[in-house]
């Protein structure tokens, strides 16, 4: 029984957790340092997950960069990253995208590049302008930092 009661216990704290992490992490290292976590114009970033919740700060939302949740299919995208003008120092709305000819023909219609996924925002929008792709709106605003993989 004690086990059973501590196995549960367990279950239930790390369900709880995972509600904490943002979309966009998956969290694979301490302090929830993740891998490879969005695409920013095609190179992939990582990021250090918070548990913060600013969709009721009313901040504008030209104060945020978007990041677009592609539920599970493939890596996240973002719209910028440290070093972009328009960056914004890690303030992010999420926006969710359904896929009504299925994930694969959004790839056929934006992949520009050849590589199999949707890795920057130019070909995200390619796949919206041909209807494969639908961005349903904002489900999450929060902070986390963009890390180059590599660096």
């Amino acid at each position: 029984m004690h086990s059973l009661l501590t196995r549960t216990t367990v279950t239930a704290v790390v369900a709880a957790a995972l509600v904490l992490v943002p979309a966009t992490a998956h969290a694979t290292g301490a302090g929830g340092v993740t891998g490879p976590a969005f695409y920013v114009d095609g190179a992939l970033y990582r990021t250090v997950a918070t548990p913060n919740d600013l969709s009721r700060t009313g901040a504008p939302a030209h104060s945020f960069d978007v990041i677009y949740d592609f539920g599970g299919a493939q890596q996240n995208v973002a719209t910028a990253a440290p070093g972009d003008t328009d960056y914004n120092g890690g303030r992010w709305m999420v926006h969710a995208l359904s896929f009504p000819l299925g994930y694969e023909a959004a790839v056929d219609a934006g992949d520009a590049d050849g590589d199999g996924v949707l890795d920057s925002d130019a070909e995200l929008m390619t796949a919206v302008d041909a209807g494969t792709a639908t961005d349903t709106g904002v489900v999450k605003s929060f902070t986390c930092p963009v890390i180059p993989l590599n660096g």
